[in-house]
């Protein structure tokens, strides 16, 4: 089956012009073009088209989905990954549509509000689901309740760390630093001690296992969430292969 330009413009919502471009840098080249100059595109394209514009939702940059796709050869594998934050995310903002809707409701009957009640699904527990699939309820649950144990001050202190760490990581990368220079390991070094700093986490208290490591590394280039918080598909492949020199030592 095979979609001309102004039906799979029609369908997304997008312009002629537009797909145009993104044939004409690469990013989407039509499947074939017909003697008449009609750009015609085939169920490939399609789903290629799909997942840019999953990228674009995500805040990528043209240069930077043309990079994840690059990376990303498991189509199906990358699709799931999408599939899975797009559902998690979907329970996340209808529990945030349902806490306003309740404030409205108290609001307008003079009733107190539930402080409890008001931020559901405005913090960590968003990815309640991804963790235990990944490491088990405990894993989630020991985490949940170091957490939900903090007081606001600490949680403004984590936040500050891991925002800070993030920034380092993508100014590193912008500065073409070395991944197997000392600069890189000691900010891999950081970057591990960060992780066991967490409760539930894989070598919390005993040092992280290198498995666990390079397996976050990969998923920090695959995963379009990680990719966007160091910087875009260059960062985060900094931090991977960072990473990864850190693990063979």
């Amino acid at each position: 089956m095979e979609a001309s330009i102004q039906e799979v413009a029609r369908l997304t919502g997008t312009t002629s012009r537009t797909l145009r471009h993104y044939d004409r840098i690469g990013l989407l080249p039509p499947s074939r073009v017909a003697d008449n100059g009609y750009r015609w595109y085939d169920d490939d394209a399609l789903v290629r088209l799909q997942r840019i514009l999953l990228l674009r939702g995500l805040g990528l940059g043209l240069q930077e989905i043309g990079r994840v796709l690059t990376h990303e050869r498991d189509e199906l594998v990358a699709l799931e990954h999408h599939l899975d934050w797009l559902r998690s995310e979907q329970r996340r903002l209808a529990r945030v549509a349902a806490s306003v809707e309740r404030t409205i409701h108290a609001r307008q009957e003079g009733a107190p509000v539930m402080a409890h009640e008001m931020f559901d699904g405005f913090d960590h527990t968003q990815h309640r689901e991804e963790v235990e699939r990944r490491w088990g309820a405990q894993a989630y649950a020991d985490s949940d309740a170091w957490w939900r144990g903090m007081s606001a001050d600490e949680r403004a202190a984590w936040q500050e760390r891991t925002a800070r760490l993030a920034a380092d990581w993508a100014a590193a990368a912008h500065a073409g630093t070395d991944p197997t220079s000392e600069a890189a390991q000691r900010l891999a070094e950081r970057h591990v001690a960060w992780l066991t700093a967490i409760p539930g986490t894989p070598g919390h208290g005993t040092g992280a296992p290198v498995e666990y490591v390079l397996g976050l590394a990969d998923l920090y280039v695959a995963d379009p969430r990680f990719t966007a918080t160091y910087g875009g598909a260059d960062g985060a492949t900094f931090v991977r292969d960072a990473l990864r020199a850190w693990a063979a030592r």
